[in-house]
């Protein structure tokens, strides 16, 4: 696997899997705790969780949980493709409230590394896209918020072409400003 760090936003990486392909199909490592820890991203993965989409369209985010319940997220599509999204929410960083996005595909077999005090939010590109994606810490819902996936001080350039197909959770999220005032970012200390 090649992992380079995100050139946007740093503490962010892509990693794109090298596949071991012959006439039965393929072989490939998604993980590897050695190669990982060379890169300083190595973590304790908790749980894995798997995310099915059956339309086009459908958007999720921006999600994300308060310390001391911050995950780290490592995404990969095993099948269909989207657009993920990350937001920087980590209060004093120098990219505060800038975003960077990646297509991540069944086919392509990049994986993405959103560290903690990262927004995380995606769209479908294709119907019955699925997700996995492993987290270094337990949900808990009394520390989960999310920031709206449109708001137009982000500016992101969405790829949907109706409306989306969403949560109700995810509809009445907090624009970025009003996380702003309210929070003034997420506090990371590591």
């Amino acid at each position: 696997m090649k992992i380079t760090e995100n050139e946007k936003i740093k503490g962010g990486f892509i990693i794109q899997l090298e596949p071991h392909e012959d006439h039965r199909g393929f072989f490939m490592r998604t993980y590897d705790k050695k190669i990982f820890a060379e890169h300083g991203i190595d973590r304790d993965w908790v749980q894995e969780n798997h995310s099915y989409n059956k339309e086009k369209g459908t958007v999720r985010g921006f999600h994300f949980q308060f310390p001391p319940h911050a995950e780290t997220k490592l995404i990969r599509v095993i099948s269909g493709e989207i657009l993920d999204v990350f937001l920087d929410l980590r209060k004093g960083s120098p990219t505060f409230g800038q975003w960077d996005s990646v297509v991540v595909s069944g086919e392509n077999k990049k994986m993405v590394y959103i560290p903690r005090g990262f927004g995380h939010g995606m769209c479908t590109l294709t119907d019955n896209a699925q997700m996995v994606y492993k987290v270094d810490n337990y949900y808990s819902p009394e520390a989960e918020s999310q920031v709206k996936w449109n708001d137009p001080d982000l500016n992101i350039k969405w790829p949907v072409e109706k409306e989306p197909i969403m949560s109700e959770k995810d509809l009445k999220a907090n624009s970025f400003k009003e996380f702003v005032e309210k929070f003034g970012g997420i506090e990371i200390k590591e």
